[in-house]
């Protein structure tokens, strides 16, 4: 009759067995059996003296080493014997003993059930064209993506870990089906969560949910701040409403209540002024003159319209870079009420992206302005291209983009708006009125 459990609970009550036993256990998940030595330094009298008495030798100094078969057969000639050392050492730890090779095993059948489960979730729950199962299929079988941080939370806790991946799952098909609609990031963080602060930069949500638009878009990974800001605005993501500004001249912009008096006092001095998310909260209404809205990307290009215009009726906008929420309310206002919108960005991948993505979003009611080919010519400045940037343009739809794009990939060089002012500021004023005084 075994003794394994009188044996375990023997060694359990004295203290002085403890780094013994830690030991002997690891020897045993590494090689599956008894085997190998194990050395204890700076042991005390108490655990020399308790060791001793199994193995049956004493230990003059403070270094213990023993074999593991040595200390097993000293127990073996102990009033437990017989034992099982692997039975003494499970009922002393109390928990199943793995060898490494059947804790990894066991560790990576667990790793497949859990991304099968949700590869077959998402399946059922997303569109035959979500790039969600993909992403998740990117997780298990290339550990790439967020890999590493979803393993962390998944070691730590399972149900967790699941959680999390079905939020930031979640959030992408939203995305998606948001088509580049932009949402404040609180708002949009409380929606798929519950939390609005979920999808903060540095939290293991927004870490994980940044790997996935990456994965979804071929972003390379932010490595900064801003870089992270732009990636999210890419997907319709801005940070606050503070944040989320566009730049206007020449619009009216009704409330409730109507005509704003403070934009109004702006739009007949011929002034510019800042519009942010928040201030356009309570507008019900944006008009432009002439139902023509000019929409530029660069500020300085803005500055220099704004400021040659001025005897023109010309609405003119200014989006800094990628169209935040207001640039989207705004111009969200101005298609519904009729105004034909020309837009005119950078020719360079990331210009030429954003007027894609703005023509997809309105169609018809997007005109592409100094953006073909021979802009481009016109534009271009000693700045190269690298073959990452160069492949953002694979990603464009518009017909005079595509065909710009040819004359980009063939130069190599960036065009830009500044190289193109006089063009632009003669095209406002062939097409407005000249105010009255």
């Amino acid at each position: 009759m075994c003794n394994n459990g009188e044996c375990a609970a023997y060694l359990k009550r004295n203290p002085a067995y403890s780094r013994c036993m830690k030991e002997l256990r690891k020897k045993w998940e590494s090689y599956g059996r008894a085997a190998g030595s194990i050395t204890l330094k700076k042991a005390s009298e108490e655990e020399r003296r308790a060791i001793g008495g199994i193995v049956g030798r004493a230990f003059g100094d403070e270094t213990v080493k023993i074999t593991f078969q040595e200390f097993e057969r000293g127990l073996q000639k102990t009033r437990f014997a017989p034992i099982d050392m692997k039975c003494v050492l499970e009922d002393y730890f109390e928990s199943p003993l793995y060898t490494n090779q059947e804790q990894k095993a066991k560790v990576q059948v667990e790793k497949d059930v859990f991304f099968n489960e949700l590869f077959a979730y998402f399946e059922g729950c997303a569109e035959k064209t979500s790039v969600v199962p993909a992403w998740i299929r990117e997780l298990q079988c290339h550990k790439k993506f967020g890999y590493q941080i979803l393993i962390k939370e998944f070691a730590r806790n399972s149900k967790e870990a699941e959680l999390l991946v079905r939020n930031v799952g979640k959030a992408l098909i939203w995305l998606e089906k948001r088509d580049g609609e932009e949402n404040l990031l609180a708002v949009f963080a409380a929606e798929v969560s519950g939390n609005p602060h979920y999808f903060d930069r540095g939290s293991t949500a927004a870490q994980l949910l940044t790997h996935a638009v990456c994965f979804w878009k071929n972003f390379t990974m932010p490595q900064n701040a801003y870089e992270w800001r732009e990636c999210m605005q890419a997907v319709g993501l801005v940070s606050d409403s503070i944040a989320s500004m566009v730049h206007v001249l020449g619009v009216q912009i009704e409330t409730a209540d109507g005509l704003h008096p403070a934009y109004e006092a702006f739009y007949h001095r011929r002034e510019p002024y800042v519009l942010t998310a928040e201030n356009l909260k309570s507008i019900t209404k944006v008009k432009a003159d002439g139902h023509k809205v000019y929409v530029v990307e660069n500020e300085m290009v803005f500055l220099y319209l704004a400021e040659n215009t001025r005897k023109y009726n010309a609405a003119i906008l200014c989006t800094s870079g990628q169209l935040r929420v207001a640039a989207f309310q705004v111009l969200a206002h101005l298609a519904k009420s009729g105004a034909v919108i020309y837009y005119s960005g950078d020719l360079d991948p990331e210009g030429m992206d954003i007027a894609d993505r703005l023509w997809q979003r309105y169609g018809e009611a997007v005109h592409l302005w100094r953006m073909n080919a021979e802009d481009y010519d016109k534009s271009i400045s000693e700045e190269k291209l690298s073959d990452r940037r160069l492949a953002k343009l694979d990603r464009l739809k518009n017909p005079i983009l595509c065909s710009t794009a040819e004359s980009v990939r063939r130069e190599r060089r960036a065009g830009y708006q500044e190289n193109l002012l006089e063009d632009l500021l003669e095209d406002i004023a062939g097409s407005m009125d000249i105010l009255e005084d």
